[in-house]
């Protein structure tokens, strides 16, 4: 079975993301991209959303992780892919970016990410 990909590029959030306690209370901009593989040859011959992957319903799993503060952006991407897998099953790999803009460290860094890559265990046999 061949994998097709949607990419979400550039999501950008507001959120409060940070191990200081200035980003908790200041926030920070994010920049978050998603991409997922999936089979989505059904969706391409009926051309009807119920056969594809919502790309409006992987923004909304961005914008809502995103709510929920982190110290650490690798929960932040843990728990996005987490979600895409439970809400979305036909999802069967995902990889998500997340990008701090202007991070409160020394020096010019424009961002400091965080990417994972996973396989859903619902179609590899593995458990979360």
């Amino acid at each position: 079975m061949a994998l097709q990909r949607i990419d979400l590029e550039a999501q950008r959030e507001y959120a409060y993301h940070g191990c200081l306690e200035e980003e908790a209370a200041i926030g920070s901009e994010y920049r978050i991209d998603v991409s997922v593989w999936a089979d989505l040859s059904a969706s391409a011959l009926s051309d009807d959303l119920a056969d594809t992957v919502d790309y409006v319903a992987l923004r909304l799993i961005v914008s809502e992780e995103m709510a929920v503060r982190a110290k650490l952006l690798e929960t932040v991407c843990a728990r996005i892919i987490e979600r895409i897998f439970k809400d979305l099953p036909a999802v069967q790999r995902a990889e998500v970016k997340v990008c701090k803009l202007n991070p409160p460290i020394d020096g010019d860094v424009h961002a400091v990410c965080v990417s994972f890559f996973e396989e859903n265990p619902k179609h590899t046999g593995k458990a979360l």
